[in-house]
């Protein structure tokens, strides 16, 4: 891919069907969970992307067999919940905070020791989120900078991990998903409670597996699995991802003209904040064809442009739209009005301090447009824009947003865009499409 991506304005709309790709949070449990198991498990619609390919490595290094039928299709067949490997060397999870956090909470109960490693992006993220609560449970694992980041090493313990009960200071899928994980081998019930309730796949697909959870409020809680009750199920359909389906979504809203037909989205209550906001800002969507699939709920998606207007929203929501943020900003700008994001501190330790990243590249294009504040944004709508050189960070989701903001706007130049292959490896290529009049 280029060293830089330049986007041209849409001056006629895009009309037409996207097929979203398949969910990257369910590709990792797919072939996680599955790995779990002792009989094949035929996976379809995975996301052929750089971060679930990191699962794919990492399962690999610890005995699972994964068979590539196709780009989009696998068949994972595992040892069993106790069959895991030692793997002979570090284990690699790139650029992928889901692959490392989750696997934390597989690893800590095991056997054997194994070492973590990442890309810099991954270094600098937080991990001691996710090494508290499993050190409550008797896990020891250690890590630079104090047991906070990257690289880290598991220490197999002499006996079983003991089941909890922890309040969890963030309301995060990836910190209560490692906690249930490691709660599947504890001697005793794991419960973990939130603040508010954050992305539910772990709990849908491990019920899928057989795994006794019950859920009370915000919290849940799984039972401690015995060798053998632990069952795989034949297949796996992966649903479209609503983050990304999330840029066409507010590509169709703001850019004029436009009318698209989004295939097989998921739409698991728990991720749909995206579909909240751009309602309340005026934003003309509708579900068709609901469903559902694997547990869990899937429809077609039609948006068409409209006009919008600036909202407020905070913590409550952030849950189940934390990584839509980029994008939903890009929609404020066109917003009439003022658009002010609360309670979104979360940002800061993503792949890149998003907020920030946000304020200063949206500055290049539309000076004036955003005021950046400690745990949120206020985004000023209908600035002028114009069009401008800015960088993605060397983040997916930013490099995404700033492609949509220029295709709305003057045009783009965007520096770094070869982090797309994050999750979703051919949005360039999905948007020059569309610019040329075609269906996908």
């Amino acid at each position: 891919m280029a060293e830089i991506q330049t986007i041209a304005p849409v001056r006629h709309g895009w009309q037409g069907e996207v097929e979203i790709p398949g969910d990257k949070s369910i590709s990792h449990r797919s072939v996680m969970f599955a790995g779990l198991g002792n009989t094949p498990v035929h996976i379809r619609n995975f996301l052929h992307a750089a971060d679930c390919l990191s699962t794919v490595g990492v399962m690999r290094a610890l005995g699972v067999d994964v068979e590539f039928l196709n780009e989009h299709e696998l068949i994972v067949t595992g040892k069993g919940l106790y069959g895991l490997r030692e793997p002979m060397t570090v284990l690699d999870a790139g650029n992928s905070g889901t692959t490392l956090r989750l696997m934390m909470g597989v690893l800590a109960p095991q056997p054997f020791l194994s070492t973590f490693c990442g890309d810099a992006s991954l270094t600098r993220r937080p991990m001691a989120r996710v090494l508290l609560p499993l050190s409550q449970m008797g896990a020891k694992i250690y890590g630079r900078n104090a047991n906070k980041n990257l690289p880290l090493t598991i220490v197999p313990t002499a006996e079983k991990l003991r089941g909890i009960r922890y309040e969890s200071p963030v309301a995060s899928a990836q910190v209560k998903s490692a906690i249930l994980l490691a709660g599947l081998y504890a001697d005793a019930p794991t419960t973990v409670t939130e603040s508010y309730v954050s992305r539910d796949h772990t709990e849908q697909m491990l019920a899928g597996f057989g795994v006794h959870l019950e859920r009370t409020g915000t919290s849940v809680t799984v039972f401690p699995v015995e060798e053998g009750s632990y069952r795989a199920p034949d297949e796996i359909t992966v649903p479209g991802d609503i983050s990304s389906a999330a840029y066409f979504l507010v590509a169709g809203t703001i850019i004029k003209g436009s009318r698209l037909l989004l295939k097989n989205v998921g739409i698991n209550p728990t991720r749909t904040g995206i579909l909240d906001v751009l309602t309340e800002m005026g934003a003309d969507i509708r579900l068709q064809n609901e469903r559902t699939s694997g547990g869990e709920r899937v429809a077609d998606i039609i948006v068409a442009s409209a006009s919008l207007r600036g909202i407020s929203f905070g913590a409550e929501i952030m849950p189940r739209l934390i990584d839509e943020i980029p994008v939903i900003a890009v929609a404020a700008l066109f917003a009439e009005g003022d658009t002010v994001i609360t309670g979104a501190g979360e940002l800061r330790v993503k792949e890149t301090d998003r907020l920030h990243a946000i304020a200063e590249e949206f500055q290049k294009l539309a000076p004036g447009s955003v005021e950046e504040q400690e745990d949120g944004l206020i985004i000023h709508g209908k600035t002028e824009i114009r069009q401008a050189q800015v960088s993605s960070w060397g983040d997916h989701r930013m490099a995404m947003s700033l492609a949509v903001l220029g295709a709305a706007a003057e045009g783009v130049r965007i520096e770094e865009p070869d982090s797309v292959n994050i999750s979703y490896p051919r949005f360039f290529s999905e948007m020059e499409c569309l610019s040329k009049g075609g269906s996908l």
